[in-house]
């Protein structure tokens, strides 16, 4: 689980909550508004780098099949196995 506090999770925020600042600056937003709404950005900026920072790690790798020991089994039609 990552922090809310990280520098990209603050950055993401911070950016989304340029339309909140910007309206504020309009005199849309009273202070109690701006920062409800910024609580809101923080939260959607933690679930954006989550999202990503999920999307973006690659699958662990694969484990190579074990050999194994039996010798080859013959075909199911009938035919013999080949020899070596």
């Amino acid at each position: 689980m990552i922090s809310p506090f990280r520098w990209d999770v603050v950055v993401t925020g911070f950016v989304l909550a340029v339309p909140v600042f910007l309206l504020a600056l309009r005199g849309e937003f009273t202070a109690e508004d701006v920062l409800t709404r910024l609580l809101w950005c923080l939260g959607a900026g933690w679930a954006v780098v989550s999202l990503v920072r999920w999307a973006s790690t690659p699958p662990p790798p694969v484990k190579p099949a074990k050999r194994s020991a039996r010798p080859a089994e013959a075909p199911a039609d009938g035919e013999p196995a080949p020899t070596a």
